[in-house]
């Protein structure tokens, strides 16, 4: 009865000799034998030898029978199955018609499994078969849901991926999958987008299966769509920008397209693209030059036609950054100084700032005597540079500069305008600026910082002193700690003078006169105020260049602090965007159709401290039409920054706005773009790509066939294997008399005979 329990035996050696001992007691029996033949080879009588020899042939026998002690090794196996995975598209592509006018290649696919089903079953009989759903991720399934066709969703089609989830997912339980079966449409948008070459095939190979695959859909759709944009992920202002777009066409009729390249709903460039059918791509270049610099959102869009598969692929949008290559300086100074002459070399010689510098030597009432072209000077072009190119600088610097001699009168509201739109103004000292210049009843007193005080300049030795406000400001940060900031402002040297003035309002004063006072407060030496869209600096002294040639000659001095400052100046005068008080980044530029908007707002005080607990007002609004599509409000936290996710109404060019105020007092605003895609890469593509998944089958060795055929693809998979599991029990047979009652009997036989016959 126990005996039932076990189906297979095996014959083994139960002996507790070691193996080495078995060969020798082996080879000592071989050798018994050839001593005995050995010994009577001279015997004339064969059959006299040939008893002999067969005596101590079964002599030796028998001792190795007992020696070995061989026995019977009973064993309980069964017989494990290899597994089959048998894996079902569910991305979305899925859901577009097998054919024209057909039913959905889900449908297909749900319908090819019923069809299917018997032959399914009777590889369930030698095979574990395992149903899985997969787009960028592999997931379990049930048969009977595949049958039902369930709608598809996934938004990427990744086949060497499921496959080689599938394919790693069963060794561990002990059965070895031996082949896979796809069902798709075989649209792949990751590993296998290009085709099978290079690493994909290898990692194809890697696998030592045979993936069979059937087809889904092969049918032509009619469809138009945008299906590439190149372009670099920044351009330079007023330079040329090339966009490269591929237009996508199928089954469509010989055709002139417009193709439109749009800025948040404004046409930058047009272009009309002949559809030839059957060619597939068409390419389309769009050229335009940027004329202002930020983060905007393009849309490269085609008309949509009537029978079209797909109508969310005929425009894909892209976040563009505007950037300036270099700060395009205008310097104009109203004579020759040490102070004139190191900022001039300073500018020329960064290579992020492109200058323009003009020294006023001639007014136009000087008589030099001379015919014009004898003159190696040329008037100063106040019209060519403040009316007509005014707008192409980033930056104007007045040095000791008066207006008064050049009669630019009508020309100073153009710099007053030029500042209100978005541009940078500095004026510095000297005996021809503020009061002695007149611009206290110009059209530009108004947006510089500071008033004259009505008193001429001072000339004794001071060191200016940092305020508060300049603590943390952008332009007076020369170290990494307030402490450290304000022992190297301590330790440059002092300077011979300064304007007499007073700070307007609205101006912060970052660096005073520690002694001069003006109606009872220090006299600014720099200060700088916002004025519309732009800044403006006044930096009340003509000797900035202590801070160069003088702190270099100190004793561990450098000139490194006077080109540190003019340099934060710079960028904070050009509104740099890691200097800006509230600053709007969003995560992603481009997002999927579904996916929250997200972005981040940084909040700084007025000091350019984080500003915690700041009220943060965050809306999306639509690009093209300036509407407020979702708002969310929020608190900064102590590092004066806060999250936001908004949800975009549909595909799109969108601004993601923020204002920021700290105790009811405004912070300022900033502002990021971001497009929403109008179609996923898996929902713009409606081809089905058979041929991906015939190559796929004959790179690894499996069969393929098309959906229609209604049967299974040779799957080219190997016998299961027999594993031992459970018990196993041994059983001797040496211990038998016969065996010892056989070497005895051969063993007296053969000496009884050799006796007999006198061999002894």
């Amino acid at each position: 009865m126990v005996d039932e329990i076990y189906n297979d035996w095996r014959l083994v050696s139960l002996s507790p000799w070691p193996a080495w001992a078995l060969v020798l007691l082996g080879l000592a029996a071989l050798a018994g034998v050839a001593l005995a033949w050995w010994g009577l080879r001279r015997e004339n009588r064969p059959w006299r030898r040939r008893g002999l020899v067969t005596l101590r042939t079964l002599s030796m026998a028998a001792a190795l029978f007992v020696v070995l002690e061989p026995g019977i090794r009973l064993l309980q196996t069964s017989r494990v199955k290899n597994r089959l995975a048998v894996l079902v598209d569910g991305s979305a592509s899925m859901a577009f018609p097998a054919d024209a006018a057909g039913p959905t290649r889900a449908a297909v696919a749900g319908s090819y499994l019923q069809q299917v089903a018997p032959e399914l079953a009777e590889l369930a009989e030698r095979y574990t078969l395992e149903f899985h759903r997969f787009d960028g991720d592999l997931s379990p399934a049930d048969l009977g849901v595949l049958q039902q066709a369930p709608e598809p969703k996934g938004e990427k089609t990744d086949l060497l991926g499921a496959l080689e989830t599938a394919a790693g997912g069963g060794n561990a339980a002990g059965r070895k999958l031996v082949g896979a079966l796809v069902l798709s449409d075989g649209g792949d948008n990751v590993d296998l987008q290009g085709g099978i070459a290079g690493a994909a095939r290898e990692k194809l190979e890697k696998l030592q299966i045979p993936v069979s695959t059937v087809a889904v859909g092969g049918g032509s759709l009619q469809d138009l769509a945008v299906e590439t944009v190149k372009v670099e992920d920044f351009a330079f202002v007023r330079n040329t920008v090339e966009v490269q777009a591929t237009l996508t066409a199928s089954e469509m009729q010989a055709i002139d397209v417009p193709v439109t390249l749009r800025r948040e709903g404004q046409v930058v460039a047009q272009q009309t693209v002949r559809i030839e059918p059957g060619k597939r791509e068409h390419p389309v270049r769009f050229r335009f030059t940027p004329d202002q610099i930020g983060e905007f959102v393009f849309t490269v869009a085609a008309p949509v036609y009537e029978g079209e598969a797909i109508r969310s692929n005929n425009s894909r949008s892209f976040v563009l950054k505007v950037i300036r290559d270099r700060v395009r300086t205008l310097l104009v100074v109203g004579r020759p100084s040490w102070d004139e002459r190191y900022l001039r070399m300073l500018l020329k010689t960064d290579p992020n700032v492109d200058l323009i510098s003009f020294f006023i030597l001639r007014t136009p009432q000087d008589n030099p005597r001379a015919q014009e072209h004898e003159l190696s000077l040329i008037p100063f072009p106040v019209e060519e540079i403040f009316d007509k190119q005014l707008k192409s600088f980033d930056l104007v610097v007045f040095q000791n500069f008066a207006y008064r001699p050049y009669r630019m009168e009508g020309y100073l509201p153009n710099i007053r305008k030029y500042v209100e739109e978005g541009g940078a103004f500095v004026m510095v000292g000297g005996e021809n600026s503020f009061g002695e210049g007149g611009y206290q009843s110009s059209p530009l007193a108004e947006m510089i910082p500071v008033d004259p005080a009505g008193s001429a300049p001072n000339e004794q030795l001071f060191l200016p002193r940092l305020t508060e406000d300049g603590l943390r400001h952008p332009i007076t940060q020369l170290a990494a700690s307030p402490e450290a900031n304000q022992q190297t402002w301590a330790s440059l040297p002092q300077l011979p003078g300064v304007n007499v003035t007073r700070p307007k309002d609205g101006a912060q004063v970052l660096l005073d006169h520690p002694h001069l006072t003006v109606g009872g407060v220090n006299a600014p030496v720099l200060a700088v105020r916002e004025y519309g869209r732009g800044r403006a600096m006044a930096l009340t002294t003509d000797a900035s260049w202590y801070w160069s040639l003088v702190a270099a000659g100190q004793s561990g001095g450098s000139s490194r602090t006077y080109e540190r400052i003019w340099s934060n100046a710079i960028r904070w005068l050009v509104r740099d965007p890691e200097l800006t008080p509230v600053r709007v980044q969003v995560v992603q530029d481009t997002v999927e159709p579904g996916q929250p908007v997200a972005a981040t707002i940084t909040a700084r005080r007025t000091d350019y401290g984080p500003a915690d607990g700041a009220e943060v007002q965050v809306q999306l609004v639509d690009a093209e039409t300036g509407r407020v599509v979702g708002a969310q409000r929020l608190a900064t936290g102590p590092d004066g920054m806060a999250r936001a996710e908004l949800e975009a109404p549909g595909p799109g060019a969108f601004k993601v706005k923020a204002d920021a105020s700290l105790a009811g007092a405004a912070l300022g605003s900033g502002e990021d773009a971001v497009a929403v895609r109008a179609a996923s890469a898996e929902r713009s593509d409606a081809r089905p790509r058979p041929d991906l998944l015939r190559a796929i089958s004959d790179v690894t060795g499996g069969g393929h066939v098309e959906a229609a055929s209604g049967s299974l693809p040779p799957l080219g998979l190997s016998d299961p294997e027999v594993v031992e599991v459970g018990r196993a029990k041994d059983r001797p047979i040496w211990d038998r008399w016969w065996a010892l009652a056989a070497l005895a009997c051969c063993l007296s036989g053969e000496w009884v005979l050799r006796r007999r016959w006198g061999y002894f």
